[in-house]
């Protein structure tokens, strides 16, 4: 087949996978969501002190303040599983828009940068600022996503030749190594390490529902956005070229993916510190599962990242009882080797 022949059809099969797959789509998002529901079931029940499914639906439901069990489902547990699951649908979008807007699928908040720009100035804040609320954390969590995302595209546009994905994923591992160390330097210096500790490992370990109260506003105005510029995603996902010849603002959608990505990783690293991959695999595999539709990848790997974290975070907590495994080290033995199989896929073109 000539050169020509595989562009044809390439377009062709990109042109027919961007219609999406609606049904598969519905059936993700009906079936995930009762998945997740369950998880987060089973999530409330499991832990130091078992508790059966009829405690919790009773500690859910009919709340009695005198009895341990329900104290312990109702401080405790619910909050833990419900920002897991907050968590888990805001990098998988996050990873999502990054890619689509990018067009590398080597992007993801963890690789990118962002993640460890949001540890670097919660470092910060622990260091210079003791005793800042948590409105002040997620602000200063905010600022520093849209810092380490920043400087990783401003190494990158001084690479020779232009940016290709893997010297992008190159540039947002060595700027996230630097952070990642400044924000250990300090946190040693100033004696905070012990509070930076859940922020390097990632966990929803103590999650109160302060953190709920705060973050979960954070997930409608993100979400909104996010579906807002669905389909303006979709286009730019075929090209810049291409979106700007069908009339797409292009600028005007970057900023507007940029905003929704900084809010999401922000709340994301204040509420469960450093969770990686995330926002790697799960939009390939949802892409994989239904299209390039961005109408429907999003909502899609939103459901499929919460069901994710909380099946990791019982994982985190049944590992090694009675102590609990990192949630970061849990996702890691995913993302990891599915990240050197992206990183060896696409380095051919490097």
């Amino acid at each position: 087949m000539s050169v020509g022949a595989q562009k044809i059809n390439k377009q062709e099969q990109e042109k027919q996978e961007a219609n999406g797959r609606p049904l598969v789509a519905s059936l993700i998002i009906i079936a995930g969501t009762m998945a997740m529901l369950l998880g987060m079931a089973a999530s409330v029940s499991l832990g130091a002190a078992d508790i059966d499914l009829k405690t919790v639906w009773d500690g859910v439901f009919h709340y009695n303040e005198e009895l341990t069990s329900h104290q312990i489902i109702q401080e405790l547990r619910m909050p833990r599983a419900i920002v897991a699951a907050l968590v888990g649908g805001f990098l998988a979008v996050s990873g999502s828009i990054m890619q689509g807007m990018t067009r590398n699928p080597l992007a993801s908040p963890s690789i990118m940068g962002v993640t460890d720009g949001s540890t670097f100035m919660i470092a910060i804040a622990f260091a210079f600022f003791p005793g800042m609320t948590y409105l002040g954390l997620m602000s200063f969590s905010f600022v520093g996503a849209g810092i380490g995302a920043g400087i990783v595209f401003l190494v990158g546009a001084f690479s020779k030749g232009g940016l290709s994905p893997v010297k992008l994923a190159l540039a947002g591992t060595a700027v996230g190594a630097l952070l990642s160390a400044l924000s250990s330097g300090i946190a040693i210096h100033y004696e905070v390490a012990q509070d930076m500790s859940f922020w390097y490992a990632g966990g929803v370990a103590g999650t109160q529902w302060l953190q709920v109260k705060f973050v979960f506003p954070v997930a409608i105005i993100g979400l909104a956005l996010a579906f807002f510029i669905a389909r303006s995603v979709t286009i730019l996902s075929l090209g810049e070229s291409v979106a700007k010849g069908l009339g797409q603002r292009t600028g005007m959608v970057k900023v507007l993916g940029t905003v929704v990505v900084l809010l999401m990783t922000g709340a994301a690293v204040s509420v469960a510190g450093s969770v990686g991959f995330v926002g790697l695999v799960v939009p390939h595999i949802t892409r994989f599962l239904v299209g390039l539709d961005y109408k429907w990848i999003l909502p899609c790997s939103a459901v499929l990242g919460g069901l994710l974290l909380v099946m990791a975070d019982i994982g985190a907590r049944m590992i090694n009882p009675p102590y609990e495994t990192p949630l970061g080290a849990i996702t890691a033995l995913v993302g990891v080797p599915f990240f050197l199989y992206l990183a060896r896929k696409e380095g051919r073109g490097l």
